[in-house]
């Protein structure tokens, strides 16, 4: 993990930091500023309400971005794992199942989840849609193609994720520090040009800015918050990258560029007011149009595939967390874990995110939907930390409530802003949110009822194994092994096996999986191994949420326990249960509906937990909710 480096290793990291972690907040120039003034906000173009916006952008950055993230939420890491559903069980365990806040903190934690996702399709869609608007600038007669070239540009880069990021992926950074290079000698040139802009960074301008425009300067935060979005993912990076890298990247590097970037945008408008149509693709004249297209839609490249990327770790431990169905996870670099593909992930989010631009057709139009989806993950984050250093950390109430409420109220403000363009684009994030988190509800929901359906059905293992043993059946030779749910009796594979063949085998393993709610289980903590008597043995295996499950290096680790496995002598049983859903009890009838087909089209078990096929023994079982 990169926060366990040497220190020699922090310029690498701090450079690989800003191509991936930085990539999306590094892109909002290209449209920011322009949505601001946009017509439909109603903001005259100023010098007033030029100084208050460039205000509020700057010190919105380092309120919001240095203050709240990277100083503060930094901090809240899951054993150096980052990101909303890191943080949500980090939360979750602070305040126990029995609880009154863990439903409600769980709920939370989801819903900021599922608004990642809405996120995770509006970032590639308007970032390379953006980069591609530049050539409007250019000639209008090229308007019609900036569609068709961002689409194609999106099914490029989806259909090749399949191969990972190690190739190319050394090359984010650096490609990443010239844009942001090219970001600060922009603003630097028009801030040279016109340096009264500079009076912007006193924040009495912000406050006029409000005063002065009243319910205006409200809805015109929809807007400004497009400057902070990206603020997300420097925390569902962390386990990645580390702190310090993160935070030398920011204040080195990306907070100076945007800053400058911004100043000089805010000195352009100023002197000439008719670049609003487009400021950033006019900062440096003509001749620059077609280079900063080029460069910006490599920009937006990169920053769409840290997003896709975010959404497969996101997605795996939702997952490993009980919150979805097991999915196929393809892992592209044998040297780091964390670079993994979900095909079903993928091709999902192509579907939508392609949905989107032609939908939408513009990033005026795009914006609408973005800032509501940000500002809702950002205050779901806020409220998780409240409960992270409160009841985790134990931190004084009032200095809990100093700490998160500020910032609170900050997140209120921008998400109640981006409210009044629900029926402007708003309502899609809104809608992607509300099916991701009927989905992830009903799977954990559906595997609660199942569980205590099997456990009320289910027989206490050690009388079963007492009573089996007084008249014990013909024992062949060879392991089985037995999945058996935590907490459960025995196994129904094992009962099915019994009745049908009269056989045991001469050594019986029952397999336990933990999933729990830290990222990593270290080796050396990986299996528990238990005796039963009779050559019976329970084996509990735990797993981090970012952990592989692989259940043969698991066994090979049992050989230093006194137990050893030939896998071509030992079987593996595993149920596949067939969901009934059942009017009256559990769930409402269609969410039982969809929990069951969620089941049938999850993935293998074997092949999830690494299994060898031809070792595989699935036995049915009916089980209904």
């Amino acid at each position: 993990m990169a926060s366990h480096s040497p220190k020699g290793n922090l310029a690498i990291f701090t450079l690989a930091a800003i191509g991936i972690v930085y990539g999306d907040i590094g892109t909002s120039p290209l449209y920011t500023m322009k949505e601001v003034f946009s017509k439909e906000h109603g903001i005259a173009l100023d010098q007033a309400n030029l100084f208050g916006v460039v205000s509020l952008i700057v010190w919105g950055l380092t309120i919001i971005v240095s203050l709240k993230y990277v100083t503060l939420v930094l901090r809240a890491d899951n054993r150096g794992e980052g990101g909303i559903m890191a943080l949500m069980a980090l939360a979750l365990s602070s305040v126990t199942q029995e609880s009154r806040w863990y439903y409600p903190v769980m709920l939370a934690g989801l819903a900021g989840a599922a608004l990642f996702y809405g996120d995770g399709v509006i970032t590639p869609a308007i970032s390379v849609l953006s980069a591609f608007e530049g050539l409007e600038v250019a000639t209008p007669a090229l308007r019609p193609y900036v569609v068709p070239l961002t689409v194609a540009v999106l099914v490029a880069l989806y259909t090749v994720q399949h191969k990972g990021t190690g190739g190319i992926g050394k090359w984010f950074g650096p490609i990443m520090l010239v844009w942001f290079a090219a970001l600060a000698a922009m603003g630097l040139v028009n801030i040279m040009q016109n340096p009264g802009i500079l009076a912007a960074l006193n924040p009495i301008h912000a406050l006029r800015f409000f005063t002065q425009n009243g319910w205006l300067a409200f809805a015109a935060l929809g807007a400004v918050i497009l400057a902070f979005t990206g603020a997300e993912a420097l925390y569902a990076d962390m386990g990645h990258f580390g702190k310090k890298p993160i935070r030398f990247a920011w204040f080195i590097v990306v907070f100076p560029a945007l800053a400058l970037n911004y100043l000089g945008q805010g000195a352009l408008l100023w002197s000439n007011p008719a670049a609003v149509s487009n400021p950033f693709y006019q900062q440096l004249g003509p001749w620059s149009v077609y280079p900063l297209v080029v460069l910006s839609t490599i920009a937006t490249v990169i920053a769409s595939q840290a997003t896709i990327s975010g959404t497969f770790s996101m997605t795996q431990q939702a997952i490993s967390l009980g919150f979805l169905p097991r999915m196929r996870v393809i892992y592209t670099s044998e040297h780091e874990i964390g670079q993994i593909y979900i095909p079903l992930a993928n091709w999902l989010q192509l579907i939508v995110v392609v949905l989107a631009v032609i939908g939408f057709g513009s990033t005026s139009r795009l914006a609408s939907a973005y800032g509501i989806a940000v500002t809702a993950t950002m205050l779901m984050t806020t409220v998780l930390t409240f409960f992270v250093i409160r009841y985790k950390w134990k931190y004084n109430l009032l200095l809990c409530w100093g700490a998160t409420g500020f910032f609170l109220v900050i997140d209120t403000a921008l998400f109640s802003a981006n409210t009044l363009k629900i029926l402007h684009g708003g309502w899609f994030p809104l809608v992607l949110g509300a099916v991701m988190i009927t989905i992830m509800l009903t799977w954990s929901t559906g595997r609660e009822l199942v569980f205590k359906n099997l456990k009320r059905h289910s027989v206490e293992i050690g009388d079963f194994l007492q009573s089996l043993f007084l008249e014990p059946p013909p024992r062949v030779a060879g392991t089985a092994i037995f999945f058996r749910v935590e907490g459960d009796g025995v196994p129904q594979t094992m009962l099915h096996n019994l009745l049908h063949n009269k056989v045991l085998h001469e050594r019986t393993v029952f397999l336990t999986v933990f999933d729990t709610d830290i990222p990593t289980i270290p080796a050396a903590d990986r299996i528990k191994l238990e005796p039963l008597g009779h050559q019976c043995y329970q084996l509990n295996v735990y797993y981090g949420f970012k952990d592989e499950r692989d259940i043969p290096l698991a066994l090979q680790m049992c050989e230093s326990e006194g137990l050893g496995f030939r896998m071509m002598e030992t079987s593996f049983f595993i149920g596949r249960q067939n969901v009934i859903p059942t009017v009256g009890s559990g769930m409402a009838f269609w969410r039982e509906g969809l929990f069951a087909a969620m089941s049938r089209i999850a993935r293998d078990a074997a092949d999830y937990f690494r299994i060898p096929t031809n070792r595989v023994i699935e036995l049915g079982v009916q089980v209904e909710i």
